[in-house]
């Protein structure tokens, strides 16, 4: 019989499972409660809270919102959200992830403290829901660098200071930091930021491993994960044979054939409950039968 394993480094980050069980135990009260934005970047799992009873809401909805419970999930959010709720009386559940809320802290304390010509630069990816919330602490005037290409979209003669998303990959924010060092005048400052989550940086390396030691892998997880997707292309890189799947039914048994060994892991954004449901799958499968 093939042999299946499930990654223990994979599933949901600190964060992630912290918002979840403050999510389920309000719910468990019985109190309506509502979530800006979804919970987490997955929607096998956002489906099995929606049953819960949690109400997904996005910000247009959250605005007509009066006395209301709603949790921030771990990404975080602007001011602007706190103020808003304060004004129509709505009741914060905050889940914002403390990794995220230290760098939310630093970034406003830079921008307070910071001249005109300094450039606050976050690398991240623009429109994620943690970058807005960075975003946010400086009323809008960071700059945002989704990778190295988009470095050289900064003024090199006025002072730089790097941040990342939590999520990004160390690799580029190393790059990144070495083209600014590169490139910086000699009358401007530099300072960078390491602020890269390591419980999801050094999953990275994890990764890979667990990919090297199989024939096949299937890596579950949301269409919508950023570290999901860096984490997919990162085992394809070391196992061409990796095949991104979002829920159990979209595995392909043909690939089963022939093969004696299948990972499956996830992003920091798939509960373990779905890669155990995907492992039920592989094992029932009359093509396993035969290997």
């Amino acid at each position: 019989m093939v042999n299946v394993e499930i990654d223990s480094g994979s599933g949901f980050c600190f964060g992630v499972t912290t918002a979840i069980q403050k999510a389920e135990e309000e719910l468990a009260k019985g109190n309506t409660l509502y979530c800006l934005g979804d919970i987490v970047h997955n929607g096998q799992e956002c489906e099995r809270l929606k049953k819960m009873g949690l109400i997904t809401i996005n910000h247009e909805e959250f605005a007509q919102l009066h006395h209301a419970k709603v949790l921030l999930r771990a990404h975080g959010e602007p001011p602007a959200t706190y103020e808003l709720a304060r004004k129509n009386q709505i009741e914060i559940i905050d889940a914002t992830c403390p990794v995220v809320l230290r760098l939310q802290k630093r970034i406003k304390q830079e921008y307070d403290n910071s001249p005109d010509n300094k450039q606050i630069v976050i690398y991240g990816k623009n429109g994620h829901a943690e970058v807005l919330g960075l975003v946010g602490q400086t009323n809008g005037k960071a700059i945002v660098i989704e990778g190295l290409s988009e470095v050289d979209r900064l003024d090199f003669s006025k002072d730089i200071h790097l941040y990342s998303q939590t999520t990004k990959s160390v690799d580029e924010f190393r790059q990144i930091v070495a083209y600014i060092q590169e490139h910086i005048s000699p009358e401007a400052t530099f300072e960078y930021h390491d602020t890269i989550c390591r419980q999801v940086a050094n999953r990275m390396p994890n990764i890979r491993s667990f990919a090297a030691n199989h024939d096949l892998i299937f890596f579950v997880c949301g269409r919508k994960s950023s570290n999901g997707k860096i984490l997919y292309h990162e085992c394809k890189k070391v196992n061409p044979n990796t095949h991104l799947i979002d829920q159990p039914e979209e595995i392909d048994k043909a690939l089963l054939q022939d093969v004696q060994s299948i990972g499956i892991c996830g992003a920091t954004s798939t509960p373990k409950w779905l890669m155990e449901e995907c492992k039920k799958v592989i094992l029932s499968s009359p093509c396993n039968m035969n290997i």
